[in-house]
């Protein structure tokens, strides 16, 4: 029990770096509620193939995790923007956004980004618990003959 804690903590941990890594390299500053919604949004994209067959193609876990990603934001933008004020982020002045939450531009951005979390998640399990070699299809892998 206290192992697999310390596996998701670690794994958390990693998602929240990178996540705020990338917000600071994309727009130069960050807020450490991002810390916390990238850990979780790792933890969810980076599990499913754990919760798919590795038959899954790449691209469909990704839009998977894509999904995912998108009702996190919306749950945490409406928590951390509207309920508590923070004004961390706002796009009410995109098309295609939802309260001002999430974006459809950015989902689409969010796409190759699920699909490295996935693929770091797969490393760090492989290579820090020695679970499952990564394999991956683009689409789907089909049957083998017989």
């Amino acid at each position: 029990m206290i192992s697999k804690v310390m596996k998701y903590m670690t794994l958390w941990l990693w998602g929240g770096f990178v996540y705020y890594g990338i917000e600071l390299i994309w727009r130069g500053h960050s807020h450490p509620s991002m810390f916390i919604v990238g850990g979780l949004c790792f933890i969810v994209v980076g599990g499913t193939n754990n919760w798919f067959s590795w038959s899954l193609g790449l691209l469909w876990q990704a839009l998977i995790g894509t999904a995912a990603i998108a009702v996190i934001e919306l749950c945490a933008g409406l928590i951390i923007n509207v309920w508590l004020e923070l004004a961390v982020w706002d796009y009410s002045n995109l098309p295609y956004n939802l309260l001002g939450q999430v974006s459809a531009h950015f989902i689409v951005a969010w796409i190759p980004l699920a699909a490295f979390a996935i693929w770091l998640d797969d490393f760090l399990r492989w290579k820090l618990y020695e679970e499952e070699k990564p394999h991956y299809t683009f689409v789907r892998r089909g049957e083998k003959k017989q």
